[in-house]
């Protein structure tokens, strides 16, 4: 697919797209490559809650379809479905993560430890709706990275919130208890041009103080 270097193109580039083309297919390694950019996105203390399930088989997609219900489409004809779900228990990374940033010489072994001292104990004392609330905004924040990354690779998307929340972990063979699902993304070459779509004025949304 040819790329899109340029940042307003990819901005406005970008639309929701629900048919796409069977043939293509985008490889693991494109895919993967898409996917590390994706993760570059921000999260809370740098905990990166995202985990991500990539449908792209025949037999991992009949397994997802009956979750889709009228967003089967996407599932059927896009190269790929990615679930995005965030991880309740992403603080068991946090020793990886921040030795990693001190190996890297990104923080001091002291600010390392002050960081584990807080947030660790700061994680483990949320609720299960306050940790809900954080992954979701933190994994949010990598879904729309991936959209921008997608269509910089020539490929459209569409994101979906409309599929069975209360069980797609299960069916994808995930602990539901630790694993809640924030958004479905279907990816692949787009097979018919996006519907335009309107935003409501500067004015309605904005304002300074």
């Amino acid at each position: 697919m040819e790329r899109i270097s340029k940042f307003d193109d990819v901005l406005k580039g970008r639309k929701s797209v629900k048919v796409f083309d069977t043939e293509y297919k985008i490889s693991h390694e494109e895919m993967d490559e898409m996917i590390q950019k994706a993760t570059k996105a921000p999260s809370s203390v740098n905990m990166q809650p995202w985990r991500l399930m990539v449908v792209d088989s025949e037999e991992g997609k009949e397994k997802i379809l009956p979750s889709f219900g009228m967003n089967s489409r996407q599932v059927n004809t896009s190269s790929a479905m990615i679930i995005v779900f965030g991880d309740l228990k992403n603080y068991e990374k946090a020793e990886q993560i921040y030795g990693d940033a001190v190996s890297k010489k990104h923080m001091t072994e002291e600010i390392k430890d002050k960081m584990l001292s807080w947030v660790l104990p700061h994680y483990k004392g949320l609720s299960r709706e306050g940790m809900k609330d954080i992954v979701n905004i933190d994994s949010s924040l990598m879904a729309m990275q991936f959209m921008l990354v997608a269509k910089s690779h020539g490929y459209d998307t569409n994101p979906i919130g409309g599929f069975d929340k209360a069980n797609i972990a299960d069916v994808l063979g995930l602990d539901s208890d630790r694993f809640v699902p924030v958004v479905a993304i279907a990816v692949g070459k787009g097979a018919q041009e996006a519907h335009e779509s309107v935003r409501l004025p500067l004015d309605d949304v904005r304002q300074y103080l």
